[in-house]
């Protein structure tokens, strides 16, 4: 069982060490365990499904104003290597939410119009989530559940004699959601934060709405976990970083050309 667990852990360094030459667009080390393409294939999969599973919106004038503030965006966002063109699906449900997948599958949620109020604060909402894919975050995020798994597993077959063995991996597992997996998340939130607001910035949109989307979201997000259990940073915390990082851009007069109006029906 122990040469096992060595074989196992071996293989497990050697992973790492392939893949720890890679880095996010703003130069953080990360883990990618997984090709461009694959995980292409798998956000297009998996798009494909809940298109089949949720109802899409099928008011023609939320569906131009988002394509409209998507496209915009779009325009500053460099060619992609794993897939050629971005979808953006507009799904009818309540949900304060939006999401961009590998492959360049983006999903927004009528609810979120609620609270993203104004052209400039959906484009937050929406360079914040190409972000995601620009910097790989599917793809770290699988490879970071994918070692942590692995890990766990060694470390199963190590103290497998133990008779404490199942309290002291119960307590294992939840170190390693707690410690590793959420925190980190919690940093590529906020990268993704970084991304978008420049994306936003390039596409002439007023960066500071960001701000206040995030006023508006801690407003609609009542009851929300603590920010040491939870995958993002909590409203202070990011309102704090997105007023600093503002403050930081070049200061350009606001120059959208899109027209994007957002329609009556939302408002």
């Amino acid at each position: 069982m122990l040469r096992t667990a060595k074989t196992v852990m071996l293989s497990l360094c050697l992973m790492v060490v392939l893949s720890s030459c890679s880095h996010s667009p703003t130069g953080r080390n990360q883990l990618l365990l997984f090709s461009g393409d694959d995980m292409a294939n798998l956000g297009q999969r998996s798009f494909e499904e809940m298109k089949k599973s949720q109802p899409i919106s099928d008011d023609q004038a939320i569906n131009a104003y988002v394509q409209c503030v998507t496209n915009a965006i779009l325009k500053v966002v460099p060619p992609q290597t794993n897939f050629s063109e971005w979808e953006v699906v507009v799904l009818d449900s309540d949900q304060v939410n939006a999401f961009a997948l590998p492959g360049g599958k983006i999903g927004v949620y009528t609810g979120l119009l609620d609270v993203a109020q104004t052209p400039d604060q959906l484009a937050a909402v929406i360079g914040h989530e190409i972000g995601h894919v620009l910097a790989d975050h599917s793809n770290e995020r699988l490879s970071r559940s994918q070692l942590a798994a692995l890990g766990l597993t060694v470390t199963g077959m190590s103290l497998s004699d133990s008779p404490h063995a199942a309290m002291a991996m119960a307590g294992l597992g939840l170190g390693v959601q707690v410690g590793i997996l959420l925190p980190y998340n919690r940093a590529q939130e906020s990268e993704s934060d970084k991304i978008g607001l420049q994306l936003m910035h390039q596409a002439g949109f007023d960066p500071s709405a960001s701000v206040t989307l995030w006023q508006n979201m801690a407003k609609a997000s009542k009851g929300a976990p603590p920010e040491l259990l939870s995958t993002h940073p909590s409203p202070d915390t990011r309102i704090n970083a997105l007023q600093t990082g503002v403050s930081q851009l070049p200061n350009v007069p606001h120059r959208l050309t899109a027209n994007c109006q957002r329609p009556p029906s939302t408002q």
